[in-house]
């Protein structure tokens, strides 16, 4: 398994877990940052002993966002924000939202910025009790990227999304309140049932639920039937079935 300088990758008992390693910094994202962790994701989609991806971080941090410092500030009137957005945070979110697998995030500790809009692109949030969340981009000037305009109203709706933007943080009770995350506490028992989801089924399940937000009642009933046609072909399948009728037969 390749080294990383930015990250820990650990694989075990089917659970590839990321953890984000600059603790120097609260796990703040440079471009090393970037390139490596759409490397180690590559590798977890693909890693057929993965059920589940799991992104987390060091040192009571899941990340403090954007790596400012590795801003040329002196220099800043000349940065295209836009050009910086398009060859490390958009590819990123693309690829996760792209992953067929569960991908969760355990929040064990501060998420601002760039880092929450990282955790909101997963399908499950766990955050740690004292976890603190916020969307600092407007605090400097700057508006939410990284997908949060995508993913944030669709987690809590618009006027909650709009009041979040502003930039204040919130607790892991908060959070949880208004369905931004899961759990409080240790992910473990998400991650165990996440385990015993049958591949196929997740994968067209998650395709359907994200057709089901744009899409009109026909076309997500088409999606629907093109899903549970593979899904019943699948041996996840066929053997829950026979795992079934064994255990009713008397």
């Amino acid at each position: 398994m390749q080294d990383y300088q930015t990250l820990r990758y650990e694989v075990r008992n089917g659970v590839g877990t990321i953890t984000l390693n600059r603790p120097e910094v609260k796990n703040a994202l440079n471009e090393k940052m970037h390139d490596e962790l759409y490397e180690c994701l590559q590798d977890a989609r693909s890693h057929e002993s993965i059920r589940v991806i799991v992104l987390t971080g060091t040192d009571s941090a899941f990340s403090s966002g954007a790596d400012l410092k590795s801003i040329p500030v002196a220099s800043m009137e000349h940065f295209d924000h836009g050009e910086y957005l398009e060859r490390t945070y958009n590819r990123l979110i693309k690829l996760m939202d792209a992953i067929n697998k569960p991908t969760l995030a355990y929040l064990n500790g501060t998420a601002v910025g760039a880092g929450l809009s990282i955790a909101l692109a997963c399908d499950y949030r766990v955050a740690d009790r004292d976890a603190k969340l916020a969307l600092s981009f407007m605090k400097i000037g700057l508006i939410p990227d990284a997908g949060a305009s995508y993913f944030l109203p669709r987690l809590v709706g618009l006027s909650k999304a709009l009041e979040l933007a502003l930039g204040d943080s919130v607790s892991a009770e908060e959070a949880y309140r208004i369905g931004l995350i899961h759990h409080i506490g240790k992910p473990d028992s998400l991650i165990n049932v996440l385990k015993q989801a049958p591949p196929t089924a997740y994968a067209n399940m998650k395709n359907n639920m994200k057709c089901g937000l744009n899409l009109s009642l026909d076309e997500v009933l088409e999606e629907e039937r093109k899903g549970q046609q593979q899904a019943g072909k699948s041996e996840e399948h066929l053997l829950a079935i026979k795992q079934f009728l064994k255990s009713t037969v008397k």
